[in-house]
C-alpha cells in the first residue's frame, strides 16, 4: 500500500512524534509498504511536481530524526522555517500525499495530532487514517470532560475539578499532594505535582502556560498502569515504575530512566478487573482501532484510578503500547499492521 507516515507538527510532543513516525516508517518499508514519512507543518518543500512517484522514490524519509531530548521541544522559531509564514497546520504537499496514500498512518502526539482536528479535516477529504474519529479523539484529549464521562459512566477515576481562563481561586478542600495538569497537554508535558498550597500559584502558572483550562486532581499513591486496547480488546497490562519521581516527560522518553514490567505482576482477579476498566473507558469515549488507557493503583486497598486515554500512544523504543504487544507474541511490525487493519476495518463498516 502507499502510506503517508504523519509526524511532527506543532505540539510539545513534537520530537517524541518524529521518533514514533520513524519506527512505524522502517516498519511499514520492512513489510513492503510504499512509505512516506512527513513532518505535518513543515511539509515537503520542492520545486517539482507532487506526483504518485514519491512513493517508489528510493529515499530514506526518516534518516535525519534524532533521538528526544530530556526536555520538550522549543517551537517558538519553527514558523520562521514555513515560507507561507504557517498559517495553516498542513505545511507544503501534505495534503495532496495524503490524498494520494492508501492510507495515513497517524504517528502524531497531542494537540492537533490527537485533538481531533486533523481526524476532522481528512474526514471532510475523504482521507484515510490509522486511530479513532475526530469526536473520540476530542473527548479523550480534554482531561476536564473525559473525567466527567468516567465518573457519569462510573470508571473511578481520581477526584478533581477544572479551572477556566487563568482562574487562580481553588476550594479550600483541594488534598495535598495533588496534581494541575494543562487539560489538553501529552507526554506529562504540563502536568506538575504539587505538595503544598503555597506552591499551587507557582504550577497554575506553569499549566496555564500550556492552555488556558487545567485540571486539579487529587494525587494517588501506589503503583501506575497502562493498558493497551485494539478494537475493543484489552492487551497485557504494563506497570510502570519510575526510577525518580513520577513518569514525566524525561522518565517517558529517556532509556533507563524506568523499569516497566509486561505482564504486570498482579493477580487474575486484579488484572481482569483493570483491563475490564479499561474496555469500559474504550467504550465511553466511543473510541474505535486502538487506544492506551493509563491507571493509578493505591496499593492501601487495591483501588484503580483512571488517569486518562491516549488515542495516538507512542511507538517510539521506549513505548508501552509495543511491549504490551509482544507480550502476546505481536512483533512492532505486526502490530503496525494490525493497527492499519482495525482501522481500515472502520471504513467498510460506514
Amino acid at each position: 500500500m502507499k502510506i503517508v507516515v504523519l509526524a511532527g507538527g506543532i505540539s510539545t510532543e513534537r520530537d517524541v512524534s518524529f521518533s514514533s513516525g520513524s519506527k512505524i516508517y522502517y516498519a511499514l518499508k520492512a513489510r513492503g509498504h510504499d512509505a512516506i514519512l512527513l513532518d505535518v507543518y513543515l511539509g515537503l518543500e520542492t520545486e517539482k511536481p507532487v506526483t504518485e512517484q514519491l512513493f517508489y522514490e528510493p529515499v530514506d524519509w526518516a534518516k535525519d530524526i534524532r533521538a528526544i531530548s530530556e526536555s520538550h521541544p522549543d517551537l517558538s522559531r519553527l514558523k520562521e522555517q514555513r515560507r507561507d509564514g504557517g498559517r495553516s497546520m498542513f505545511g507544503p504537499n501534505v495534503l495532496s500525499l495524503c490524498e494520494m496514500a492508501d492510507i495515513v498512518f497517524l504517528g502524531l502526539h497531542g494537540a492537533n495530532g490527537e485533538d481531533g482536528r486533523i481526524q476532522a479535516a481528512f474526514d471532510l477529504m475523504g482521507i484515510r487514517y490509522t486511530g479513532t474519529g475526530y469526536l473520540s479523539s476530542a473527548l479523550a484529549m480534554d482531561k476536564g470532560l473525559s473525567k466527567q464521562l468516567f465518573q457519569e459512566a462510573g470508571i473511578p477515576t481520581p477526584a478533581g475539578f477544572t479551572l477556566k481562563n487563568g482562574q487562580q481561586t481553588v476550594p479550600s478542600s483541594v488534598p495535598y499532594p495533588c496534581m494541575v495538569k494543562t487539560i489538553c497537554g501529552g507526554s506529562s508535558v504540563g502536568a506538575y505535582r504539587v505538595n503544598s498550597p503555597e506552591a499551587l500559584p507557582d504550577a497554575l502558572n506553569e499549566a496555564y502556560a500550556f492552555g488556558e483550562d487545567v485540571v486539579v486532581e487529587q494525587f494517588i499513591t501506589g503503583r501506575e498502569f497502562s493498558v493497551g486496547v485494539i478494537d475493543g480488546k484489552a492487551l497485557p497490562v504494563i506497570e510502570i515504575a519510575p526510577l525518580q519521581g513520577f513518569y514525566d516527560y524525561k522518565n517517558k522518553y529517556q532509556p533507563g530512566s524506568t523499569i516497566e514490567t509486561c505482564p504486570a505482576e498482579l493477580s487474575g482477579e486484579l488484572t481482569a478487573r483493570l483491563q475490564s476498566y479499561a474496555e469500559q473507558v474504550f467504550t465511553v469515549l466511543k473510541l474505535t482501532s486502538y487506544a492506551r488507557i493509563d491507571f493509578m493503583m493505591d496499593t492501601s486497598d487495591q483501588s484503580f484510578y483512571c488517569l486518562e486515554a491516549n488515542t495516538l500512544p507512542g511507538m517510539t523504543p521506549t513505548s508501552l503500547l509495543p511491549q504490551e504487544a509482544a507480550a502476546i507474541g505481536m512483533s512492532f511490525e505486526d502490530l503496525c499492521e494490525k493497527l492499519i487493519e482495525v482501522s481500515l476495518a472502520r471504513y467498510q463498516e460506514m
